[in-house]
């Protein structure tokens, strides 16, 4: 038989207004709205149990009309370097992982935006699932929460910086990416400084503009790993659709309009993209606005398909970069014994 109750509704869904009428047709005062909006947005609670500044009446009539679809931190794993990789469950169940980077003078959240990803880069362990759905605004700013918490507790230090470089696609997530940015920047959610937020794409030209157009002030990265379109177009599709003629365009908007470098990802693989030819096209793209690279080690995600280049390889694109005034890091990655590495996001847990 089917229950007559209603359905109770996430409460992280309405807004303060919407929640100061929920209040105000219960007879009560709508600064109760307040208190409840900042235990779910500034303190984190994941029950109204939390919410000790309430009265038991008030927290049991929470009870009765909503939930509070908070993610669970199902398993979490730690790396030889400090590195913690969370199994995040979400509220139907699925899974996503999320990403503590310790540093020396930075912890570092690294977040998923979506179950999966539709984008087929085939470097990239994630690919090889399925996209089930987007992540919603809260379920990103879960991740951040959480490991916020890690951070405080585990090395007594502030979390200082967000990318959104775990499973998925941002700029496919967008309009629940940057709701959730602004929930995690904001005076009354997290706090976070925007400077400290990185979004990485692998280039969707629209998008780009777009994020332009909307005046956005976190940091831009591109998964870039090749900078002529036969090779790129082999290991990520998305070129095809997304040539990097149109790439470059939208970054010149970007940069128009926002002042701001952009970062560029880049893998040497053996046999990829290893040659003086290809280290000329990337010098030749990173001219068309100001940027900086970082060369990242690769991860391997099986026994085969991808091998890194080797050092000598890695010094002649560094040196190629650096004597034509682009900044350049060689990017060691963290956490590969837990596959918790770039690329390396796959459930496997």
């Amino acid at each position: 038989m089917l229950s007559s109750e209603p359905a109770k509704r996430d409460i992280r869904k309405l807004k303060l207004d919407e929640l100061k009428k929920f209040f105000t047709d219960q007879g009560d005062k709508p600064f109760r709205a307040v208190q409840v909006d900042e235990w779910l947005w500034k303190k984190s609670a994941k029950s109204f149990d939390q919410m000790t500044n309430l009265s038991v009446a008030t927290r049991d009539l929470l009870k009765q009309n909503f939930n509070i679809n908070h993610i669970q931190v199902d398993t979490m794993q730690r790396s030889t370097d400090g590195t913690i990789k969370n199994a995040v469950k979400l509220h139907d169940g699925l899974i996503v992982e999320s990403v503590l980077i310790p540093a020396e003078k930075r912890i570092t959240a690294c977040v998923s935006s979506q179950v999966g990803c539709s984008l087929a880069c085939a470097f990239c362990a994630t690919a090889r699932l399925k996209r089930q759905r987007n992540l919603s605004a809260d379920e990103i700013y879960d991740q951040v929460a959480a490991i916020k918490e890690q951070s405080e507790t585990i090395f007594n230090r502030p979390l200082t910086n967000i990318v959104f470089m775990g499973m998925g696609e941002p700029l496919l997530n967008y309009s629940n990416v940057i709701a959730a940015i602004d929930k995690i920047t904001s005076p009354k959610g997290l706090g976070m400084a925007m400077k400290r937020i990185t979004v990485s794409t692998v280039g969707i030209a629209k998008m780009i503009i777009k994020m332009a157009d909307d005046g956005v002030k976190f940091n831009l990265a591109v998964s870039l790993h090749a900078a002529l379109d036969d090779t790129r177009s082999s290991i990520m599709p998305i070129n095809d659709s997304n040539p990097l003629a149109d790439l470059a365009e939208a970054l010149k908007y970007w940069y128009q309009k926002t002042k701001r470098k952009v970062t560029y990802e880049y893998v040497v693989w053996q046999g990829v993209n290893d040659t003086p030819e290809h280290a000329q096209a990337l010098l030749k793209f990173c001219k068309i606005i100001p940027s900086k690279v970082n060369l990242i080690e690769y991860n391997p995600i099986d026994e085969g398909g991808f091998k890194q280049a080797s050092d000598a390889v890695l010094m002649m694109y560094m040196d190629l970069l650096e004597k034509n005034g682009i900044t350049t890091r060689i990017r060691k990655s963290r956490g590969k014994d837990i596959d918790a590495a770039c690329g390396q996001l796959a459930n496997k847990s």
